[in-house]
């Protein structure tokens, strides 16, 4: 986009801009030329929406500057910014196009006087979370009902009696504390210290670190690096509780646990004996309930059981067996008696039957087998002589239909290549042939050939003329023999 300089232009040279146009073009040429910043200025028009974002200007003795602060970069905020404070603000200058308006978009905010503490604080907490130490993966559960817990604090200090007072009220078990500075140049040490012993005694089921609220200053000892390692490094679970709810330390981050308090890591270490006691309660009479109910399946079962029990007990089968075996028995005797009764009655007919119809049965049995023994040879000599004057008959016209018979009546057959020729049309000048007569055969050769009714087909000449005879038919033969 060009702007012209020219006061007057031709109406068909004319550029026409929107209102949004101009805005984008102001908005590039200042986002590009503009790098992130810290401005130094006074907190004014200070408001938290309820989305998390602040809204505020930034002004001195002459300029204001409208800033935002959205809550994903405000959300780690160590302070709550009020009108009139002075701080430092780091971010980049952007332009808001619904309304045209450049602004500051804040991403770091401190409190000037304090800007060499937040700068490490803030070197410190990047360093660590590059290295991983405020990864969730690392983090170990806090007990359920631990009996032993340690504390890091001061012994004079308000934390320490805030904890035991709260523990003893909710769910009392066994304190050890390990004395320790929370505050100046020696502090840091001793808490690590602290964690440490505890670690190598392994005493403890888990370990309460913190103080009670303070400045940025007075909070100092757990933002030291040699404290943050040595809550990572411990085996034993740890629960940060430093100061009020606002105050966010680099052992918060580092611990697997953070409390906003003192009163509350005590809270969250121990749980409320009459919670657990009415829980106790309620599990105990869900337990009795089923017991209860299964109790009653079982007894209905049992009861079951032993009415089938008793109906196939045992002796009862036994009894029963022994009374169908009673009844077997009474049913074999009468089958017996029956039998007996019955073997009387056949020897009695047999008696009877030798006396009185053995010799009647047996001649008229004995005379009807002699009569048709007399009947069955009259009919096979009857059928015998039937059968022979057959053959007879049969034998004559088998004698009168005999090829045999046929040629002592002077008749021959001829043959060529063994099968029976009946024509002259099935021969040939030259062709050798077989003639049978009744006592033997020749071989012949055909010289001539004569159909009836024709003349002779062909003569040839050969040595030792024969005569052959066939129905109607001439031919000239020569013996080959």
């Amino acid at each position: 986009m060009k702007l012209s300089d020219e006061s007057t232009v031709g109406r068909e040279q004319e550029n026409i801009f929107t209102v949004t146009e101009i805005t984008k073009h102001i908005k590039n040429i200042l986002e590009s030329s503009i790098p992130s910043l810290w401005v130094k200025g006074e907190i004014s028009n200070y408001k938290r929406h309820s989305s998390g974002h602040l809204y505020f200007t930034l002004k001195d003795e002459k300029s204001n500057l409208l800033c935002v602060f959205f809550r994903q970069y405000n959300q780690y905020l160590r302070f709550e910014p009020e009108n009139g404070m002075e701080v430092i603000c780091f971010g980049k200058i952007k332009v808001y196009e619904p309304s045209g308006q450049y602004q500051l978009y804040v991403s770091q905010i401190r409190p000037v006087g304090i800007g060499d503490l937040e700068i490490a604080f803030r070197k410190l907490k990047e360093k660590l979370e590059n290295e991983g130490l405020f990864d969730e993966r690392w983090k170990k559960p806090i007990p359920e009902f631990p009996t032993k817990i340690g504390i890091v604090t001061s012994p004079t200090g308000a934390a320490i009696q805030d904890i035991k007072n709260v523990i003893t009220r909710r769910f009392p078990v066994k304190i050890f504390l390990y004395p320790a500075k929370v505050q100046g140049r020696d502090s840091a040490p001793e808490i690590a210290g602290g964690i440490k012993i505890f670690n190598q005694l392994k005493n403890v089921d888990v370990i309460i670190i913190g103080r009670g609220g303070g400045s940025i200053e007075d909070l100092w000892a757990f933002n030291e690096e040699i404290v943050a390692r040595a809550i990572f490094e411990s085996e034993i679970p740890i629960i940060s509780a430093v100061g009020h709810e606002v105050d966010f330390t680099i052992a918060d981050f580092v611990a697997d646990l953070r409390a906003p308090t003192p009163s509350a890591a005590a809270e969250l270490v121990v749980p409320d004996r009459q919670s657990v006691q009415n829980e106790l309660n309620a599990f105990s009479q869900r337990v009795t309930t089923i017991i209860q109910n299964e109790l009653q399946y079982k007894q209905s079962k049992c009861t079951e059981l032993k009415l089938r029990l008793e109906t196939n007990h045992p002796k009862n089968l036994l009894l029963n067996y022994m009374q169908q075996l009673d009844e077997f028995l009474l049913r074999l005797k009468n089958s017996l008696q029956r039998f007996t009764e019955c073997r009387l009655t056949l020897e009695q007919l047999k008696i009877k039957f030798s006396q009185t119809f053995r010799s009647k049965y047996l001649e008229n049995l004995k005379s009807h087998l002699q009569n048709s023994k007399e009947k069955l040879q009259y009919l096979i000599s009857k059928n015998i002589n039937n059968k022979h004057n057959d053959f007879i008959t049969l034998t004559s016209k088998l004698e009168e239909l005999n090829p045999l018979k046929i040629l002592e009546m002077g008749y021959s057959i001829t043959k060529k290549n063994e099968k029976i020729i009946n024509t002259i049309r099935k021969l040939q000048i030259a062709d050798n042939i077989k003639v049978q007569f009744i006592d033997g055969e020749c071989g012949c050769k055909v010289e001539a050939i004569r159909e009836k009714g024709k003349g002779k087909r062909e003569k040839g000449k050969g040595k030792g003329k024969g005569k052959g005879k066939g129905k109607g038919d001439n031919i000239e033969i020569t013996n080959d023999r």
